[in-house]
């Protein structure tokens, strides 16, 4: 209490209005190979089409990538995905030799010798670039093929002008041109351009941001990253204030790009690897782990990423069993089982039952892949429509969408044999779609954690009242401290339960728990006890005949 002189009252405020605040359920989190794309690092997209723009269409290679990312995206609209490395480079004005991962990686990159420009990502596509700079040169202007894009000859910049450099012939234009066709069909198209830039390095726009090429092209360019001076351009780089006259040849100077190579089939090592990127919970978000089924038709990464799950203890890694399980095999159900026996035993992952056949509108193919970025999908789209804890199954939330056929559909008896083995059948009823037919995790012993809801019900508590409970760090443990949290806590589990969540809970956080012993180590305890509601796996109907004239309360006792 702050000292007083006089009698008076002093006025104090104690904020007791904290809140258990909202968390993430629905974020996807991918590793996979694309045709084009940062490297390395992880990029969320909202839609197939944000999807194709960053990381390209996909290929004959490719396709299992991609559209197992685009099938997680029908149904929740965050994914990160990272794009492995596999063996790719970047096309460079003298031939590649050149990787270049992404901007971070970018920065660190010093004594560059591949030429003057570099294709924006590693990949064969970026064989397709050209960039094409015109001087402030009125022969090269003249001679330039591109001069219809712009609306007038490059001169001397305003920049320039205004620090007394009236004849600095410092501005040029550029483009980035699709050489060969490979990013529109239409060879010669013009990508890019970029109009009135400055060859000074200190060169400014009206807004003070920097007008100098370099830094305007890497800042701006979807296409093409600057890692040298363009031959014929001596001077650029300078500062203007320094400079009476840059260099302006009499040419327009073009560099087609090459020598970039793909090998889009990687190891399960390198998709690992990219998955990796999801393994802090503090740093990185992400609420539902996916992967394409197997790699190079030999292995499978469903362990990989479940050990994620299992470590972050905040997310579900969801697998799909191998293509080569349910494609083409004469023992599905068999096959599937003993791929399952070789899971984790958790409750944070869940196992599906068979390939999906899906249309690939970029080659006008049908093709197999997993239906794990469809369950996964589904449990975003149950965050949409109801809460995290309502299971993503059946024909309520568990429709699988944009699907041609399954490559099998158990019959009873193998869904009864796939869900002993924890697999969750994908069945397609007459008249009712086809839908996730179970809502199991692979936790292999009898528990309330055997179920998805249940699992997810759990990492939304956790996540939301752990992270209120950081408020209480710092404070006394006094009763003061604990009757807040009680109070943070409680109504926020009254909420739950009012959503049908949990069937009923206890807060205990007083000194029954708390100790001298905890306060004196400077610790503080809270035990929560959950009813957690439960999903509907079984039903029995009894459909009962009498005769004529019985009173049906003598039949039922009712």
């Amino acid at each position: 209490m702050a000292f007083q002189v006089s009698p008076g009252v002093q006025v104090k405020e104690i904020d007791a209005s904290g809140v258990v605040p909202a968390v993430s359920t629905s974020i996807g989190g991918f590793a996979g190979s694309f045709n084009w794309g940062p490297v390395d690092t992880i990029v969320t997209v909202s839609s197939e089409k944000e999807l194709a723009e960053t990381f390209g269409a996909p290929d004959s290679s490719t396709f299992k990538y991609f559209l197992t990312a685009a099938s997680f995206l029908k149904y929740g609209n965050a994914l990160k995905v990272v794009r492995v490395l596999t063996g790719h480079d970047n096309a460079t004005a003298q031939g590649g030799g050149l990787l270049i991962k992404n901007k971070d990686h970018y920065d660190t990159l010093t004594g560059l010798s591949q030429g003057a420009w570099a294709a924006k990502y590693p990949g064969a596509k970026g064989n397709s670039l050209k960039v094409s700079v015109c001087p402030a040169n009125a022969t090269a202007w003249a001679g330039w093929a591109y001069a219809s894009s712009f609306q007038g000859q490059p001169g001397t910049s305003e920049y320039a002008t205004n620090l007394g450099q009236t004849s600095a012939n410092d501005e040029l234009h550029a483009v980035v041109i699709d050489e060969d066709g490979a990013w529109t069909g239409t060879a010669g198209t013009v990508l890019e351009t970029f109009e009135y830039l400055s060859q000074g390095s200190d060169a400014k726009k009206a807004d003070g941001t920097s007008n100098y090429y370099k830094d305007v092209i890497n800042n701006n360019s979807q296409y093409a990253w600057w890692i040298g001076v363009p031959t014929g351009l001596t001077n650029s780089g300078a500062t203007v204030a320094a400079t009476a006259s840059f260099a302006a040849p009499t040419a327009a100077v073009t560099n087609s790009l090459s020598g970039a190579t793909d090998d889009n089939l990687p190891t399960v090592g390198e998709i690992a690897v990219g998955f990796d990127h999801f393994e802090d919970a503090e740093t990185v978000e992400v609420n539902l782990l996916f992967a394409y089924p197997d790699v190079n038709a030999a292995n499978d990464i469903s362990n990989d990423i479940i050990s994620i799950a299992v470590a972050r203890k905040d997310c579900m890694a969801f697998v799909s069993p191998p293509i080569e399980d349910t494609v083409g095999t004469s023992s599905p159900a068999a096959d599937v089982k003993v791929w399952a026996d070789t899971l984790t035993s958790t409750s944070y992952a869940s196992a599906d039952s068979t390939a999906v056949y899906v249309y690939d509108k970029y080659n006008d193919e049908y093709r197999w892949i997993g239906a794990a970025g469809h369950t996964a999908g589904l449990c975003a789209n149950t965050d949409n429509v109801a809460d995290a804890w309502f299971s993503p199954a059946g024909v309520n939330r568990g429709q699988i969408l944009g699907i041609t056929k399954l490559a099998f559909n158990p019959k009873k008896a193998d869904r009864d044999s796939l869900y002993k083995a924890r697999v969750n059948p994908i069945v397609s009823l007459p008249g009712q779609g086809t839908m996730l037919f179970g809502d199991k995790t692979l936790l292999s012993r009898p528990s309330a954690f055997d179920r998805i809801n249940v699992r997810r019900l759990f990492i939304v508590l956790e996540k939301a009242i752990s992270t209120a409970a950081k408020a209480q760090l710092f404070e006394f443990n006094d009763e003061f401290t604990r009757a807040q949290f009680r109070n943070i806590i409680e109504p926020f589990l009254r909420d739950v339960k009012g959503r049908r969540g949990v069937t009923d809970f206890s807060v205990i956080c007083d000194t029954t728990n708390n100790t001298g012993q905890v306060i004196d180590t400077n610790g503080f305890v809270a035990d929560i006890y959950i009813k957690p509601a439960r999903s509907i796996n079984f039903i029995t109907l009894n459909f009962v005949a009498t005769r004529t004239g019985v009173d049906f309360s003598e039949i039922s006792g009712v």
